[in-house]
């Protein structure tokens, strides 16, 4: 008896979770199914028509200055972050000792000058041999290389700006010593800036200099007009990708190298 009530129970259980399921299943309507591929089929069309693509920038002209002679360090006349005109002194060195061999080498000049032309004098009443004669001019010729060499030296105990720019990383500091071709500081020419980016091979059919696109540089949370300048001379045959260059047209005052963005490409067809 008990046995047959437990059945009866659990059989309209079970009638009423299967009634239950049917309603879910009715409630998901086609109007409803169709509205959520629409979206997809959107979202799909949208992805299609531009392509989000990463971008670094970079300035047009950047260096690092280093020390063409072996000297002390007397001063770095720009803080870093600071901007400078073309031809500005940006470094000087203590030369004192490259400046007393220059002048010791001016008297040298002196001397052997007097020296040839004294022999020049002398050869001419045959009181002087051909021998003689030529080297003296020998050791006047070797006395102004001499010259020249430290004059070139000298000239080098100041490094002027290359370009109008602004001034970045200090490599070294005021009052060290450094040696030839150690890095003193970084420069940036920061009136025009550069895009980088990867592109798939198969964009070069349309993708041509001139091109006009816009990027959002996300540091500034603002989009900028540019162009399409140029693209590398290699691809990359495993991702099969090139690197190309775009130019940021306009104002580019609130920018700065090593920012990124997104580069928007409208593909033509």
């Amino acid at each position: 008896m008990n046995f047959k009530f437990l059945r009866l129970i659990f059989s309209g259980i079970l009638v009423f979770v299967s009634s239950a399921d049917a309603q879910i299943s009715t409630d998901a309507s086609p109007s409803k199914l169709k509205q959520s591929g629409s979206s997809a089929s959107a979202e799909s069309a949208s992805t299609a028509a531009g392509l989000n693509i990463r971008a670094q920038l970079i300035p047009k002209r950047y260096a690092v200055l280093s020390a063409e002679i072996g000297a002390k360090i007397s001063s770095i006349h720009v803080r870093e972050g600071e901007r400078f005109r073309v031809g500005q002194v940006l470094v000087t060195f203590d030369c004192a000792l490259q400046v007393a061999q220059l002048e010791k080498a001016k008297a040298q000049v002196f001397a052997a000058q007097g020296v040839w032309d004294g022999s020049q004098r002398l050869s001419k009443f045959n009181a002087m041999g051909e021998v003689e004669l030529r080297n003296s001019e020998a050791e006047l010729l070797k006395s102004k290389a001499e010259q020249s060499y430290l004059l070139a030296a000298v000239n080098k105990c100041q490094i002027s700006a290359p370009y109008n720019g602004r001034t970045g990383e200090w490599k070294a500091r005021e009052e060290q010593y450094v040696q030839q071709g150690q890095p003193l500081l970084e420069i940036v020419d920061d009136s025009a800036y550069e895009l980088e980016f990867l592109v798939p091979t198969s964009y070069l059919s349309w993708l041509k200099p001139g091109y006009k696109f816009t990027v959002l540089i996300e540091d500034t949370h603002k989009v900028y007009p540019a162009k399409f300048v140029r693209f590398t001379a290699k691809a990359d045959p495993v991702s099969q990708t090139t690197k190309v260059i775009g130019l940021i047209e306009g104002r580019t005052d609130a920018l700065m190298a090593g920012m990124s963005g997104k580069v928007l490409l409208e593909q033509k067809n």
